[in-house]
């Protein structure tokens, strides 16, 4: 079965709050994962913060989910969600209940965390949102239990995000949760979101962490190192393929991402044998053999290093 991801479109809703979350699903399901994408509001047509109309849309209480699947609320225009035309609509409420009683992760992006207060959902729960409105959130909710200075919290099924970048690096860790940094490093490339910033005190993996330049011919064999892991990486032909001397390659390498280029196949294979690990159906030879290891000892010494 899929997994469904259903973004409850409310009025006044903010479009890149909305479209980079939605992105993000859009780039993992041309990857080739298993997800769905429904939207869902409590009118059959809107205006977004923009003006721009949208609809029509399907009624949220006419949408589906099992347990494992997921609700995105995108932020909307703070007054909107604050004004007492929002709060009359119990309805959507009770049906976030209902959906987090059955399973179902909420997912808020900036100001969506409003909405999941109101429905009562951060009671007790570590949770954020924008910088401009933690405050606010704060004297409104004293419940919730309101992060400072963090792009994103998840807490068990609720995830909470600061705005419309941090809404993406949430979107790309949830995706991480269920694919496997390859697939998150993928999409990421794709939208050239190289640096993937972390939530609260998460490692960024190697995919992510040596991403924070701009040099184009360093993310050629960067991104050459990762999809070809598996095979014997010679000095010569990375160098070729960022059309500079051996020498200058190695030093560029260094200087830009802060590693050689040996501690960064490494690192690499190091994430890969990680991810590899999760299956216990595979041999150990097998397993060396993904990563461009002749055996299992030399997999074993990467894995037990501290570098």
């Amino acid at each position: 079965m899929k997994t469904r991801f259903i973004f409850l479109i409310l009025p006044e809703v903010h479009l890149l709050d909305l479209a980079g979350a939605d992105q993000v699903l859009s780039e993992a399901i041309d990857f080739g994962t298993g997800f769905e994408i429904v939207y869902c509001s409590c009118a059959s047509t809107l205006q977004t913060s923009a003006g721009l109309g949208l609809g029509p849309l399907r009624h949220f209480s006419d949408i589906s989910y099992r347990a494992g699947d997921y609700i995105i609320i995108p932020g909307s225009r703070i007054k909107y969600i604050t004004s007492d035309t929002f709060k009359r609509h119990t309805d959507v409420f009770e049906w976030l209940n209902t959906a987090y009683q059955n399973g179902v992760h909420l997912v808020s992006i900036c100001v969506g965390a409003f909405v999941l207060a109101e429905a009562g959902l951060l009671d007790g729960k570590n949770c954020t949102t924008h910088f401009q409105l933690t405050q606010q959130l704060k004297h409104q909710y004293p419940a919730a239990q309101v992060q400072e200075n963090v792009l994103f919290v998840s807490e068990g099924t609720l995830h909470t995000s600061a705005g419309i970048a941090s809404g993406i690096d949430l979107m790309l860790h949830i995706l991480e949760q269920l694919t496997d940094s390859f697939m998150a490093h993928q999409v990421a490339r794709e939208l050239v979101v190289y640096n993937r910033r972390a939530g609260h005190t998460e490692q960024l993996g190697p995919h992510f962490l040596y991403r924070n330049h701009i040099h184009s011919g360093i993310h050629k064999v960067q991104d050459y190192i990762v999809t070809n892991i598996s095979k014997k990486l010679y000095l010569s032909e990375l160098a070729e393929l960022a059309n500079m001397s051996e020498r200058h390659f190695t030093r560029l390498f260094r200087k830009e991402i802060g590693i050689t280029v040996n501690a960064y196949i490494n690192k690499i294979r190091v994430e890969r044998l990680k991810t590899l690990l999760l299956h216990p159906d595979l041999s150990k030879q097998h397993l060396a053999e993904q990563v461009g290891l002749k055996s299992y000892k030399q997999a074993e010494r990467l894995l037990n290093s501290k570098g």
